[in-house]
């Protein structure tokens, strides 16, 4: 009677809906293919936004491929601007952003001439137009700790871009001995923005022993007002957070570098309040989980020369009306074998 029973409740739990069973984020998301594939340039983060045409507009990383991945990224980085049809392109290449300093032109401050490779871009919309942030470091001997983050704006997507302030800096290393992340060792950099839904603006970052911080403004242009205290409990590297609200709550997806859950996956992060983030789940799995690969056609450009996997890095989210819709993400290997880095677009399901 009592197997009876809890079959009988079994079945009307069934036929209501109540035995569903929660899917993880990364269980949400289906591979779709290339999004970004620039013959003769290393491709890295691609930052997606819906235009006003309603067209896609992907912001990107990229530099020459025969500088390699390190230390290209560092000395060559430039933002480009593709633009699609649709989220799964293909994507057409539209103009350059930001250069370098290759010609002593520096991205943040002209007066600063060992000012290098604007990189890691995250483009925004917000009230009267569009907001791009990406990091910079000031020279090769110094880093990773002479990394910073800088901020343009522009009324359109096609620029042109003015750089907020007097140089367009907004986010560098606390000057108070007293905060988690004085003298940081690999600085300031990778930004996520948050628009506040009450309000004011969130920047997180990743800063010292690769947690993430946490910056509060209450215009647009700051000042960013950095918290004392990382903002996230990771023991192991995450890096290349991005954030946005989630099922009511603030949400950072960030990469799982080695292991909290997966070696080479992705952490989603929730909060109640956006500044302590303790609750996390996966985010993404590795390359291989979403789309057969040959290990033989892989070229390794960035990462572990035996991999026994292959990984995402930088994710970046396409919101439609606030919901996760696609996420683009880069990559050291080429899965198809190309002589430089592609990144990719995934599909979020609606079942």
């Amino acid at each position: 009677m009592k197997t009876y029973l809890l079959g009988l409740i079994t079945f009307f739990m069934v036929i209501n809906g109540f035995s569903q069973v929660k899917k993880s984020f990364a269980d949400q998301l289906e591979f779709v293919g290339t999004a970004v594939d620039e013959p003769g340039y290393t491709i890295w983060g691609t930052s997606p936004i819906i235009g006003e045409d309603g067209k896609i507009h992907l912001f990107v990383a990229r530099w020459p491929c025969e500088l390699n991945v390190d230390p290209g990224w560092r000395t060559h980085s430039e933002i480009a601007h593709y633009i699609g049809d649709t989220p799964e392109g293909p994507f057409v290449f539209s103009d350059i952003v930001l250069k370098g300093d290759i010609d002593n032109i520096a991205p943040c401050n002209p007066a600063i001439h060992k000012v290098y490779a604007p990189h890691n871009p995250a483009i925004h919309k917000v009230k009267g137009g569009y907001v791009l942030f990406y990091i910079v470091n000031d020279g090769i001997e110094d880093h990773p700790s002479n990394q910073y983050i800088c901020m343009v704006t522009s009324k359109s997507l096609s620029g042109p871009w003015k750089k907020a302030g007097k140089d367009g800096k907004i986010l560098k290393t606390p000057k108070n001995e007293h905060y988690w992340n004085y003298k940081a060792s690999n600085g300031v950099n990778n930004p996520a923005f948050l628009q506040h839904p009450k309000g004011g603006y969130f920047l997180y970052f990743k800063s010292e022993k690769a947690r993430m911080g946490l910056a509060v403004a209450e215009n647009l242009e700051g000042p960013y007002v950095q918290m004392p205290f990382p903002v996230t409990v990771n023991d192991r590297n995450i890096e290349d957070g991005y954030a946005f609200m989630y099922n009511g709550k603030f949400a950072l997806l960030t990469t799982d570098n080695h292991g909290m859950i997966e070696s080479g996956g992705g952490i989603l992060w929730t909060s109640d309040d956006g500044i302590n983030f303790d609750s996390y789940e996966k985010g993404f799995h590795r390359i291989n989980h979403y789309t057969n690969i040959d290990a033989d056609k892989v070229t390794i450009h960035y990462g572990p020369s035996n991999p026994k996997y292959s990984k995402f890095e930088r994710p970046q989210i396409l919101l439609k009306n606030g919901e996760p819709w696609y996420l683009y993400v880069g990559s050291g290997h080429n899965v198809y074998g190309g002589d430089c880095t592609v990144s990719y677009v995934l599909k979020f399901k609606k079942d």
